[in-house]
Parts: structure tokens; sequence; C-alpha cells
């Protein structure tokens, strides 16, 4: 899949400002208000809480992949984060956040579309080099790159 089709430089803000978890939920969130992916803040939002309730979304190494499927989302889309500060989040690992992955899904998307674009996410995740890049890398676009396998150039 390519990943440029759900995630822009637009999604993408590498200076965020929140401090919790509610705060960074809410940040990239309106970025993809912003963008017109998002119809309905609020409404998405207390969709990304009600899955946050069934589990965490804490990955491990920093990084937090929460996700809503929601009627509120008009596109199948991706934000990315990194914060300013390290974010308490419940993780695998123990780890505070510092890397916020949101995925707003279309409730006709979360059978199909949803399960592939995690399934690349995790993969790209599963690579600790990924992982440092993701932390590190300054420019939007590479960290877009990041996740398409099939543009990445050696």
């Amino acid at each position: 899949m390519d990943i440029s089709k759900v995630l822009s430089v637009k999604h993408i803000k590498l200076n965020m400002v929140a401090t919790t978890k509610k705060e960074a939920i809410e940040e990239l969130t309106d970025l993809l208000v912003d963008d017109g992916a998002v119809i309905d803040k609020e409404h998405f939002v207390r969709d990304v809480w009600l899955r946050e309730e069934q589990g965490s979304t804490g990955f491990e190494n920093h990084i937090a992949i929460p996700h809503g499927k929601s009627e509120a989302v008009r596109q199948t889309t991706l934000a990315i984060g990194r914060t300013q500060n390290d974010i308490p989040w419940e993780t695998m690992d123990g780890s505070d956040i510092r890397c916020i992955i949101l995925f707003a899904v279309r409730m006709v998307d979360q059978n199909t579309t949803h399960i592939r674009l995690l399934s690349q996410v995790s993969s790209a995740l599963a690579d600790e080099e990924i992982i440092e890049q993701l932390l590190q890398e300054q420019d939007p676009q590479k960290i877009v790159e990041l996740f398409n396998p099939e543009t990445v150039t050696e």
C-alpha cells in the first residue's frame, strides 16, 4: 500500500507542544480537522478514547499508535507527531512516548484498509533503524518515506 495516499507532510508535526496523552491526541486531530480528513473533532476524539479503553495503544521504543474508527472521518489517514516532552502512556516496555502515530479510519475501511495500514506501520516499527529515524528525522517527507518500503532508495 502506498502510504503517501494516507499520510502527507501536512499531517506531520515534529514539534508538538502536548505534555499529556489527551493533548497529544487533540493536537494531532487538529491537523486532520484543518485538512478536512476529520469533519467532527469531538466525535473523532471520543472514538479514539473508546478504543483506548479497550487497551492501551502504547507500542514500545517511545512510540504510541492510537486510532479511532469513526463516522467523523471523511478520509482514512494518518497523522504523526513528535513531542518536545516525554508523555506518560501505557506501553509494552514501560517507556514514555515521544512519537505518536494517530490512525483516523473511516468506518467502511475498518476491516480492510485499516488492517493493511496497521500491518504496514507495525512492520516498519519492527525495524530499530526506522524507529531511530522516526524519533530524529527533521524532514517530514523522509518520515513519509520510512513507511513506504517500495519508495525507499539505497
